[in-house]
């Protein structure tokens, strides 16, 4: 294993320069380039600049604004780094960041002490920090106070600042609805003022992909295309002496050695950002018929078997899920069908998913397929979901039947209609990023649904 690590370090080179002049090698031939893709973001151009965070947060600044509000207060993580730019996770210590509607390209901060240097070194205006959580009036032991106090309410803390900056008796728009115990915090602290959730339009402009956004998904499909055929060729060149918790270590060293070939880095913040390889959901035998497994995965690969390759990419904080699943031969009749199956729904859903279909729509039609085929009782999800960004694997909307959007052009979805067998032990469940053009729905990827890509001989 340590060897074949090894080699795809020295193996990975730029990404333009394979794309250019490598020939393709083994797996890498059955590759099927689609003439609908769009150009991916050119190597040296790793993450959105703060222009783009800028641009994108005066949209939401207008959109609030139309709705009355004077100052938007973010609090989510996934809102923070979308709309700032900033790549980081509160946990337990809560971050806030202050939007003035009227005030173009500025931005205040109020965070715990940790993050300080983070924050300030990027798109910052101000700076307001607590110690840490719990946090002490008077605990501020990075500035020679280290004393004890009383434990300090943020939701409160950060309320006093607004008041601090004029903003009683305005409308302040929030990412979330407020809690009645909060909401009473909210009318003490900041006298005449109202607050509304604006989390909609937060959610509304993280769907709809701009061209930016979706150059960098496209730029991390490029990297899946390369470690699927890697983690393909690792599977024939191995076969039985492997077992899927290797060839998941060695996709994983692969891709990021591979990608990061390509990322300029300073070593500081900012730079390689949102990166992210993944191979530790790779499953061989019975636990690729549950889809959610809970156990630790070191199983050998067999004859007869399955073998599912799961692996997430992150380039700035865009990517995605690209999932192929193989069917080691000799394979069965219900191997064989259960694969056909989903291959179908797959085409489905490539075909559906467009602007001006509706979600529920097209979960009713791949499911309608899957019931017809006999396959019902080996349906545990929907077909798909919204494809988040950083790392916010899932939102809105989904392709499910309980879900009646309006597919729109700038859209991004899982293409993933499993199916799963646990008494058989054997599930099927690839998974593709799907974007919304003008006219049609384009699976990201290169790689193919065949039997030829997915049915392997050790």
């Amino acid at each position: 294993m340590g060897l074949s690590i090894a080699a795809s370090a020295a193996a990975a080179s730029d990404l333009a320069a394979m794309e250019a002049f490598a020939p393709p090698q083994g797996s890498a031939r059955l590759l099927v380039p689609n003439p609908h893709h769009p150009a991916p973001a050119p190597v040296g151009v790793d993450r959105l600049p703060v222009a783009w965070y800028k641009a994108t947060t005066q949209r939401l600044r207008d959109a609030a604004k139309a709705r009355g509000v004077h100052a938007i207060l973010l609090q989510a993580d996934a809102n923070l780094v979308y709309f700032s730019g900033c790549f980081r996770n509160s946990g337990e210590r809560t971050t806030w960041a202050l939007l003035l509607v009227d005030e173009p390209d500025t931005i205040y901060w109020y965070s715990p002490a940790i993050d300080r240097d983070l924050i300030t070194s990027w798109w910052c205006t101000e700076n307001t920090y607590y110690f840490c959580y719990p946090h002490a009036a008077t605990g501020f032991p990075n500035r020679g106070q280290n004393e004890r106090g009383q434990r300090v309410d943020l939701w409160k803390w950060v309320l006093t600042h607004l008041a601090d900056r004029g903003l009683a008796g305005k409308t302040i728009g929030l990412d979330r609805e407020l809690t009645p115990s909060s909401q009473r915090v909210f009318a003490a602290t900041l006298p005449g003022a109202t607050n509304t959730d604006i989390g909609d339009l937060c959610m509304e402009m993280r769907m709809i992909r701009t061209s930016e956004e979706i150059a960098l998904i496209q730029r991390a499909y490029r990297y899946f295309d390369k470690v699927h055929c890697f983690a393909r060729d690792y599977i024939l060149e191995h076969g039985t002496a492997a077992t899927d918790y290797q060839v998941g270590q060695a996709l994983s060293a692969y891709g990021i050695n591979l990608m990061m070939r390509d990322v300029k880095r300073d070593g500081k913040p900012h730079s390689a950002v949102g990166i992210e390889v993944t191979g530790n959901y790779v499953r061989a035998g019975v636990a690729t018929a549950y889809p959610h497994p809970n156990q630790f995965f070191h199983t050998r690969l067999r004859r007869g078997q399955p073998v599912y390759v799961n692996c997430d990419i992150l380039l700035g904080g865009f990517g995605g899920e690209g999932y192929r699943n193989y069917i080691i031969t000799p394979s069965n009749a219900h191997h064989d069908r259960m694969w056909q199956v989903v291959a179908d729904t797959v085409q489905i859903m490539a075909e559906e998913i467009k602007p001006g279909a509706v979600c529920s729509d097209v979960a009713q039609k791949v499911h309608a397929h899957q019931i017809k085929s006999g396959m019902q009782e080996f349906i545990y999800h929907r077909p798909g979901h919204g494809q988040g960004t950083n790392f916010e694997g899932h939102q809105p909307p989904f392709i499910a039947l309980g879900d009646d959007t309006v597919i729109r052009e700038g859209m991004t979805f899982s293409v993933e209609p499993g199916l799963y067998d646990a008494q058989r032990g054997i599930g099927i469940n690839p998974s593709d990023r799907l974007l919304v053009t003008k006219d049609r729905g384009v699976l990201m990827s290169s790689i193919p649904f065949s039997k030829e890509w997915s049915f392997l001989t050790l």
